[in-house]
């Protein structure tokens, strides 16, 4: 197969345009979920007239092009790349920062990272990104950007589960974590799960889970079920959007799987508020 070429200024405008998209266009399976949870709500109650206050939003966000929520997060950029492909004119990820920090002067958004964690000095472009490359057969190459904001991103958990765990104890973990964040964290949540690998794989892999519709179920009946377990025990919760009580806790559960050892069952649990914000393009 002929290599391909990606110029680097080409993939510096794709991450420019995703944040630019992601911040202010809310995704539409998201969309379509809070709308249902509106029509299920008892007409005149509060749950009801807060989801339509997120409706709202998203479409006021979408028309005047400005942030979805004020937190524009710290963005994580995920790049499936060929290995027949070369990157041309500049390095990866110079390219990924430049696009970032261009989307989010261009936006208006708000600058959130700091550049130590314990000195906490703003960089004031919001970069550096966190950047995850997988290598694939043949020549596309794929991005992925999630705006990540810390009110959900603080409420994440992971656990190193004994290899002898049920389905039942990792939903328990789930749903304790849901529980732990209660309405801190800005309800109706999504949950990304990772469940396998080792102790950073299985977190990575609860990250990517929240890139998935979630109107799809995972495609291993198993596990398919243990998503739709995890789902109505959270909805047992009664925390309800924005804390508020009632059956409006949860949008959607995501679980990712991966290979593990013998000795164990690492189980990581990604938290999305209502405005998971993602957006995907092939160049």
């Amino acid at each position: 197969m002929t290599v391909r070429e990606i110029r680097a200024a080409d993939i510096e405008k794709t991450v420019k345009d995703l944040c630019l998209k992601a911040n202010t266009v809310l995704r539409k399976d998201v969309l379509k979920a809070l709308k249902e949870l509106s029509g299920a709500e008892k007409e005149g109650s509060l749950a009801k007239k807060m989801l339509d206050v997120l409706i709202e939003n998203a479409r006021i966000a979408s028309d005047d092009k400005i942030a979805l929520c004020q937190d524009t997060g710290m963005v994580a950029v995920f790049i499936e790349m060929g290995e027949n492909t070369r990157i041309c004119g500049g390095q990866l990820l110079d390219a990924v920062s430049g696009g970032t920090t261009k989307a989010y002067v261009e936006g208006c958004f708000r600058k959130s990272v700091v550049e130590d964690p314990i000195i906490r000095k703003n960089t004031g472009t919001n970069t550096p990104p966190v950047v995850h490359v997988d290598m694939v057969e043949g020549n596309s190459f794929t991005v992925s950007v999630m705006p990540k904001g810390f009110g959900s991103e603080n409420k994440s958990r992971i656990a190193m589960l004994n290899p002898t765990c049920t389905p039942e104890e990792i939903a328990d973990f789930c749903v304790e974590t849901v529980k732990i964040a209660g309405p801190d964290a800005c309800p109706p949540y999504v949950l990304g799960v990772g469940i396998g690998g080792t102790m950073e794989q299985c977190a990575l892999l609860a990250k990517k889970a929240l890139l998935g519709p979630i109107d799809k179920p995972n495609p291993k009946p198993h596990i398919a079920k243990l998503e739709e377990r995890i789902k109505e025990r959270v909805k047992a919760l009664d925390i309800g959007v924005m804390g508020l009580g009632g059956k409006s806790t949860i949008i959607g559960v995501n679980i990712e799987v991966f290979p593990t050892h013998i000795a164990g069952c690492p189980v990581a649990v990604n938290l999305s508020c209502h405005a998971l914000r993602s957006a995907t393009r092939k160049l």
